[in-house]
């Protein structure tokens, strides 16, 4: 699997006691590193103002560039609200950005899949408003950059613990989200009441418990959905927003699940998907995940999957299925047929 990574990563808040640490990336990269996974590495590269803007106004882009020279050397935060900035932080999140587009582009040579193995994360970043720790909308930046310069349709996945409220605003124009996410946990948006199917896009979001949904409903959940949302979206490209928080003993998440374990189930189904409608073309950019070691592992997962023989996923007891859950599955099942 081809891993998109950059030194550069680790600079954003490398002065500031923060969850959302250079050592995720660092510790990440050094363990493939150990497991002989990080020999496909590829640079990445800044993305271009126009490529931002793809998702977001140059008004928004503007504002980053003031907040980030007014807090200099310090840490400060973007005046959008609650995401923490220094000095560094514009020049890493446009190389985040683009790495995920670099990432893209592999992926449609290769026919593959690949992993923006990047930060600072992006899906809670709306087009004008950066939130939690993200600053520019990576995945869905990758999106509609795959958009613009082939056509087609893209389906952004997004398993992280919190909603994607971000890569969700920027739905739309043949890029379509779906989510799972402890609900109504930060940033309290993305209910069952959200979802939409448009012309141009599906919004599919499946709301869980906040806390022990456990790993076999997890990936039973998922092992429908994705399914079912494919099914009506026929995706030619695959993003992932792939958020590990999920894991049991995260200290930001945590739904009680297996982390490395959901990491290689949910890349087999990914895999299978990608295979069926997007001739193999998916692409992992990093969200959440802040137990290091397990993200390591879960990361190392997901590689593993891709980089072997494709095989049909694991089936997890659909029986385990959370009532909710399977009313809302119930539904978007009527969608596609």
């Amino acid at each position: 699997m081809i891993v998109v990574y950059d030194e550069l990563y680790r600079d954003h808040l490398s002065r500031v006691a923060h969850p959302e640490s250079p050592d995720r990336v660092a510790s990440v990269a050094a363990h493939l590193q150990a497991q002989g996974l990080f020999n496909r590495r590829e640079p990445a590269r800044d993305a271009t103002l126009q490529e931002l803007e793809l998702v977001h106004p140059r008004s928004y882009l503007d504002r980053v560039a003031r907040d980030v020279e007014t807090v200099g050397e310090r840490a400060g935060y973007l005046s959008t609200g609650d995401t923490v900035i220094d000095g560094s932080s514009l020049a890493v999140a446009r190389r985040a950005a683009g790495g995920a587009i670099v990432a893209m582009e592999l992926a449609i040579k290769g026919g593959c899949g690949t992993f923006a193995l990047v930060r600072p994360p992006g899906h809670h970043a709306e087009p004008a408003r950066g939130m939690g720790f993200c600053i520019f909308s990576n995945a869905a930046i990758a999106a509609h950059a795959f958009v613009e310069q082939h056509g087609g349709r893209a389906l952004i996945v997004d398993f992280d613990y919190h909603h994607g409220n971000g890569s969700q605003a920027a739905a739309g124009g043949g890029v379509s989200f779906t989510s799972t996410h402890a609900y109504p946990q930060y940033p309290g948006t993305g209910s069952a009441a959200e979802n939409a199917l448009r012309a141009d896009a599906a919004i599919v979001n499946v709301p869980l418990p906040p806390d022990r949904y456990g790993t076999e409903p997890f990936v039973a959940t998922w092992q429908r959905l994705l399914p079912e949302v494919a099914a009506r979206v026929r995706p030619d490209l695959i993003v992932v927003s792939a958020g590990y928080d999920y894991a049991a003993g995260d200290p930001v998440g945590d739904l009680d699940v297996d982390g490395p374990l959901a990491a290689r189930l949910l890349a087999q189904l990914i895999r299978e998907v990608a295979e069926t409608y997007a001739a193999g073309r998916v692409v992992y950019c990093l969200e959440g995940g802040y137990d290091i070691a397990t993200l390591a592992r879960s990361v190392e997962e997901t590689v593993r999957v891709h980089d072997g023989p494709s095989q049909s996923s694991e089936s997890a007891d659909p029986a385990s299925i959370g009532a909710p859950q399977r009313a809302i599955l119930e539904r978007v099942a009527a969608w596609s047929s």
